[in-house]
């Protein structure tokens, strides 16, 4: 893949372009190998890859410039506004978005913020799209004084973008370098995006996390249940569980599943899929996952998903003593997930598999099966 942004030095966030894809994956692979060292047990799976560009299913644009001239893209490093709105990391249907997005900012009167000044309103948006082409958009805002402004010109938005499903306001007064803010308004009746993968109907609520690379999401999900459809655990739980991808996948007669996630709307999102699915032996819980496995029967069963920081020492310390059998662990940084497996040496790694999750970057996901000695 070939990037003018890259190429003109305005844009190196994806710090691989250029480089054949297979080259890439193929590093990804020996990098992931390295820090789990060598292993007599392990079985290295083939990599699972997908499309090298468009793959991208939201985009998280900072808004720079003028309103008359908004800027979609990133930042400088003076704080100034670098469009990128022709980024060919999104697929044609999303970006073909963004103008409309430019017109509208443009259109409300809403006024970019600028960093260096701390002044102004609109600091990002961020734009979902589903597998069916529906899209959530979510405005960042310092304060709620554009709100009503943009109230009033939505429905023109909605007319010119009929494939936009939600659509809310994120408050974010603080001069922060982070995306978004703790309070969401919503703007639309609709409240949820589905994510339709593998048949598997996801609900996303603003606020929630989904994978960026929904085709090899899918692939993550599909092998995982099959990984669990071949131990047939009686209980399984779900730690750091999302908008419950795994735990709605595993699922199955006579199986029960427990989902454990911090956010609460992932939570919503999750137990609403598993209502849409009619699934009686699945519950999902906001919490910390760590908190609940230190207070609960260990069941036969984990799946962790945890940020890139890892599970941590304590469910670490927790896992290797308890009566586990088999953990599936997905990482999003195996250095991460190599310390994690070095406070649990009973669990051994019997399987592992790369997923390009993310291409032209050096970041991927890696799905290990760990089992006790």
């Amino acid at each position: 893949m070939r990037c003018a942004y890259f190429d003109a030095g305005v844009c190196r966030s994806c710090t691989w372009m250029g480089r054949p894809h297979g080259e890439q994956v193929a590093d990804k692979e020996r990098h992931c190998a390295t820090l789990l060292g060598e292993r007599a047990d392990l079985v290295w799976l083939p990599p699972v890859t997908g499309r090298e560009s468009g793959y991208r299913n939201k985009a998280k644009m900072v808004v720079g410039g003028t309103v008359e001239h908004p800027t979609l893209g990133i930042l400088d490093g003076t704080g100034q506004g670098v469009d990128l709105q022709g980024c060919g990391l999104y697929p044609g249907s999303l970006a073909a978005t963004f103008p409309v997005l430019a017109a509208f900012v443009t259109r409300a009167r809403l006024t970019p913020y600028d960093v260096p000044a701390r002044t102004g309103e609109l600091k990002n948006l961020l734009v979902t799209q589903s597998p069916d082409g529906e899209v959530m958009l979510r405005f960042v805002l310092r304060s709620q004084e554009p709100v009503a402004r943009i109230r009033k010109h939505l429905p023109w938005l909605l007319e010119t973008l009929p494939q936009l499903r939600v659509v809310s306001v994120n408050l974010l007064p603080d001069h922060k370098a982070v995306l978004e803010g703790d309070r969401e308004i919503l703007l639309t009746d609709t409240q949820t995006l589905r994510m339709r993968v593998n048949g598997i109907d996801l609900h996303l609520r603003p606020q929630s996390f989904f994978q960026t690379n929904t085709e090899v999401a899918a692939a993550l999900y599909r092998h995982a249940a099959s990984w669990v459809e071949e131990l047939a655990p009686r209980t399984v739980w779900d730690l750091y569980c999302g908008v419950g991808g795994f735990a709605l996948h595993v699922a199955a007669p006579g199986r029960d599943v427990v989902g454990i996630e911090t956010s609460v709307e992932a939570i919503a999102s999750a137990t609403l899929s598993a209502a849409d699915l009619g699934l009686s032996g699945v519950r999902f819980a906001a919490g910390d996952a760590t908190e609940f496995a230190l207070g609960a029967v260990a069941p036969d069963l984990v799946i962790v998903n945890p940020p890139r920081r890892g599970i941590g020492d304590v469910l670490s310390r927790w896992l290797e003593a308890s009566d586990v059998r088999h953990v599936v662990y997905s990482s999003c940084n195996a250095s991460s997930l190599a310390r994690d497996l070095a406070a649990m040496p009973s669990l051994r790694p019997v399987r592992a598999q790369v997923l390009d999750m993310f291409p032209q970057t050096t970041h991927y996901e890696v799905l290990t099966l760990l089992e006790r000695a």
